[in-house]
């Protein structure tokens, strides 16, 4: 590939204590960590509002954030405050009243004790409320381009800003971009898709609907309840006895025998989790685009089917399709520490885990595109994720925090959803700003004043 160097003028519009690059799950949990530890906190996001999956990309809900018993919230600490500030303003339902196996899970029973139905449009404002009090400099419409190096050490970032070039330095940057953008420039070592063969996890376009009749939907999953069944690594669940007869007719193409549908805060409008669009990479625009464009195609195709076969769903309106496609797996970090996927079903917590969980193992497209690998927790078990798994090899001033920490692909299964990502960003934001008032770098970090100062501040660690 042939190259060109472009010479623009970069201007240094921030100076701060600790930089926070992409404002998803992680991000935000992140920012307001580092900024309630009193640090100079600066979050620098791509889009024009925080949330990430879960506003761009219109994932929900957030899965689960309760023991395997669902008796223990397990994840706590900011992502707490973030639901009862959303449950408050009427822009969510508190997982500790939501039913099992019911519209809210799909009715899906196993790895889905307590999830959390939310608004995205309501989780935009409040995220801003909370950035604003927690005193961070938010900046919307910044594109990470690459970090400011000394030597090793990261000490800042390049953005693209609506006004040309701008840089960010900082004493520390915590790495939110989902796809590990500022570690993979900045030379960390790290694996691409699963065990570094590229390949990654199917990406899937969400969408949103409305005006569902739920008692009629609800009724037709109940008189076919016994129908649901799993083989050969595919689930035959909601509707699937319905994809087949519009399958037959015609009327359904796609690698998909069930549908996804997510009941939300209101009764009526549901979060459609069907579309599977494989060997799209994250980390490349033209894949990318490519996967949007076949998410959108396929996006009317399901959408067309419940309006024709689903009880409940005869007059659905379509709300929203997501501005991004849902990515699963890209990068993976090569860590201090690794959370290992024997430690994950063997319920391991190490003396250094600065988040404990019980959210099942999930790698989608694991035995084709119709399936997936699904693997929950034993009940009354959780794991520990360890802090080391947030730090890179070989490189300074940096911190992980995301889908992409330093994982085994199948456990990183586990780790991806929104709930676990919030409770490490909460960890990654509070350990720089350890890193920032101590001057040490993160692999100096005690890991038992970390996890004291993380429950100092809601955190759940046991």
């Amino acid at each position: 590939m042939s190259e060109i160097q472009v010479k623009s003028p970069v201007s240094i519009t921030a100076e701060c204590d600790v930089l926070v690059v992409g404002g998803g799950p992680a991000g935000l949990c992140a920012a307001i960590a580092a900024a309630r530890q009193g640090v100079k906190v600066v979050l620098a996001e791509r889009y024009g509002y925080c949330g990430g999956m879960a506003t761009a990309g219109l994932v929900g809900p957030f899965m689960t954030c309760y023991d395997a018993e669902g008796k223990q919230m397990l994840i706590q600490g900011v992502f707490r405050d973030l639901v009862e500030r959303l449950v408050k303003e009427g822009g969510a339902i508190h997982p500790s009243e939501v039913p099992t196996a019911s519209s809210f899970t799909s009715y899906i029973g196993p790895g889905h004790l307590h999830v959390t139905p939310f608004d995205p449009e309501i989780l935009k404002r409040v995220a801003d409320d909370m950035l604003t009090e927690a005193g961070v400099d938010v900046r919307y419409h910044m594109q990470f381009i690459e970090p400011l190096m000394d030597g090793k050490r990261v000490a800042g970032a390049i953005f693209a800003a609506k006004g040309g070039l701008e840089a960010v330095t900082a004493q520390m940057v915590v790495d939110c971009t989902g796809d590990g953008d500022v570690c993979f420039k900045s030379g960390a070592p790290m694996l691409i898709g699963s065990d570094g063969n590229g390949k990654m996890q199917p990406a899937t376009m969400f969408f949103r609907i409305g005006n569902v009749d739920l008692k009629k939907v609800d009724k037709d999953i109940e008189e076919h309840l016994h129908m649901f069944y799993r083989k050969d690594g595919v689930n035959y669940r909601s509707f699937h006895w319905r994809v087949a007869e519009a399958r037959e007719n015609g009327d359904w193409d796609l690698d998909r025998v069930s549908i996804g549908m997510f009941r939300g805060v209101k009764e009526d409008e549901w979060s459609i989790n069907t579309s599977r669009v494989m060997h799209v990479d994250g980390t490349d625009s033209k894949s990318l685009t490519r996967g949007e464009m076949e998410g959108r195609k396929q996006v009317e195709v399901i959408f067309n089917f419940p309006r024709k076969y689903v009880p409940g769903c005869e007059n659905a309106k379509l709300l929203s399709v997501a501005p991004q496609i849902g990515i699963r797996e890209t990068r993976h970090l090569l860590g201090q520490d690794t959370l290992k996927l024997d430690d994950v079903l063997g319920a391991v917590i190490p003396d250094d885990a600065i988040l404990l969980c019980a959210n099942s193992v999930d790698v989608h497209g694991k035995f084709g595109p119709k399936s997936n690998q699904y693997i929950a927790i034993e009940p009354g078990k959780h794991y520990g994720v360890p802090y080391g798994a947030l730090v890179p090899k070989e490189i300074e001033g940096l911190i992980a925090a995301g889908r992409f920490i330093s994982a085994e692909p199948d456990a990183s299964g586990a780790i991806r959803v929104m709930p676990p990502c919030m409770g490490i960003g909460q960890a990654a934001g509070t350990a720089a700003a350890l890193c920032v008032k101590k001057a040490i770098q993160p692999a100096q970090v005690d890991a038992q004043e970390l996890r004291e100062v993380l429950k100092q501040n809601g955190a759940y660690l046991g």
